[in-house]
């Protein structure tokens, strides 16, 4: 925690799993555990703080004792509002921390250095937003973001209508840090009922990662 400036941490639960039938996605069980304990557990030791955001009744989420912050525009307008929603907490409530990371909870194999070297290849190449890639694919969802950024980030969401975080991020000068897809990409997600099977399978490969 003392090698990189201090992070808080927002797991984005706002999608409605219709590939799954509907419900929470970071309910869904894998190697008998939950999606979202999975995430928490890794993440808990690399952040100084998790917060959840979901929308809805926060009271699905109580045994996992986070905070849980809904958005803060109207319309659920996707991930982007979801990382507003935790910068505009992080401002409001912890003025400490500049920066926040964040991650999907449909991913249950994240890295364990994933803050470290985002932090490293923000600093190394002087970038305002880092975020992940694994293969030759870009992971827009798990990134690092500047709390001072939130009111350009209002008015993209607000006034321009954006809601692809690529557009957003266009916009800064980007690092992007790159993890090996073997044995196992860290950022599979599983979406699907088909990928909770696989994720059954990738999680023996995972246990001493």
């Amino acid at each position: 925690m003392t090698e990189h400036p201090k992070t808080l941490g927002v797991l984005l639960a706002g999608g409605l799993a219709s590939r799954m039938g509907g419900g929470d996605k970071p309910m869904k069980k894998i190697g008998g555990q939950t999606i979202l304990e999975r995430v928490i557990a890794r993440l808990t030791p690399q952040c100084d703080e998790l917060i959840l955001n979901a929308n809805g009744d926060p009271g699905r989420f109580a045994s996992f004792g986070l905070p849980v912050v809904p958005d803060t525009v109207e319309g659920f307008a996707g991930p982007l509002a979801g990382i507003l929603a935790a910068l505009d907490w992080a401002a409001a409530h912890r003025p400490g921390i500049e920066w926040v990371l964040s991650a999907a909870t449909d991913c249950p194999f994240l890295p364990r250095d994933l803050i470290a070297r985002l932090q490293r290849a923000r600093i190394k190449d002087d970038a305002q937003l880092a975020v992940a890639a694994s293969g030759d694919q870009t992971h827009p969802v798990v990134g690092l973001w500047n709390v001072a950024l939130r009111g350009e980030l209002r008015h993209a969401l607000v006034v321009e209508d954006i809601r692809k975080i690529d557009r957003w991020t266009a916009r800064y000068k980007l690092a992007t840090v790159t993890w090996p897809v073997e044995p196992l990409d860290p950022f599979f997600n599983a979406n699907t009922i088909e990928d909770i099977a696989e994720a059954e399978r990738i999680a023996v490969l995972d246990k001493d990662k």
